[in-house]
Order: structure tokens, then sequence, then C-alpha cells
């Protein structure tokens, strides 16, 4: 896999975070169609992967501090498993302007990698079960392929069942 950054010329936040870490990736660039509301499955289609290996992250608020989730496109974030994950009673999906200004990405471009603040990252275990997976690259349109074991190093996450069907 490249470290390169778009065709564009300017990196994301996320992939100056890679290449700066030596963390292999590859770029996916498609046209995103400014009408689509359910992003993953979008860039599943306009990439033409199984959807199964492209994943979402999601912010939620476990008693009180805000947590990454990143599960598969085709399935939700199971709440109750992420509190359970970090240790907290409870936890809630993060209000979606908290999670951009948290985050320095838009709804629908969230990247797990390069947030402006670092949060507490869990990762759906179904990720290992591919050698690479896909997440938002930090745009609508922009996708980013490297390992699970990448993923969980640049955003130092851990793995657990966290995703539901």
């Amino acid at each position: 896999m490249a470290k390169k950054t778009n065709e564009h010329g300017a990196g994301t936040p996320a992939t100056v975070a890679l290449t700066t870490a030596g963390i292999a990736f590859t770029p996916h660039l498609y046209q995103h169609d400014a009408g689509a509301t359910n992003f993953g499955l979008e860039a599943a289609e306009k990439l033409e992967l199984d959807p199964d290996r492209v994943f979402k992250t999601l912010l939620a608020d476990a008693d009180g501090q805000l947590v990454v989730g990143i599960v598969p496109v085709t399935g939700t974030l199971d709440l109750k498993a992420l509190a359970a994950a970090v240790g907290a009673k409870k936890a809630v999906m993060a209000d979606p302007k908290l999670a951009e200004r948290k985050t320095g990405y838009v709804v629908g471009g969230i990247s797990p990698i390069g947030q402006k603040t670092a949060h507490t990252t869990v990762i759906d275990e179904s990720a290992i079960l591919f050698d690479t997976v896909f997440v938002s690259g930090g745009r609508r349109g922009f996708d980013i392929e490297l390992s699970p074991d990448a993923l969980a190093s640049v955003t130092a996450g851990s793995f657990a069942p966290i995703g539901r069907q």
C-alpha cells in the first residue's frame, strides 16, 4: 500500500497522521453524491467493496467522556457493548455538532484518524477478519484503506464486539 495523499495534493489530518506515523495506507477517492445520507454504504457502493470491510466512525458519550466507536457500515453501534468495552455504565450517541467540533471533521467525513482531540477508540472485532479495512479519510468522498492493526495502532484503539447487525 502506498503512503500518499489524495490526488488534489493537500492531505487531510488523517493522511498527515498516517504519514507522520509511518503507517502504510491507500487513499481511495470517489464522487460523493450530495443527496446521499448513508455515507458508509455510499463509499462501499462507489468503491465496489464488500460493505462489511467499510467501517463508519461514530462518537458516543460514555459516562461524560467522548468515545469513538468504529463499526461496519452494514450494522449499528451497540451502545451497551461500547460502554462495557470502556468501563462505563452507559453510553449515548454524541451530538453531531459536538462530534464535528471535537474531531475537526464533518459528519459523513469523520475519520477515526487525526482527530483534533484524541479520544478512547474501540474498533468492532469483525475488522480483524480482513487483511485491510476502509475508514473515512477525513471528508466525504475519500476513504483510506489500511490494515486493522494499523488502524488500532494509529488510533491507540482496542478491539471489542461493539457492532450489531
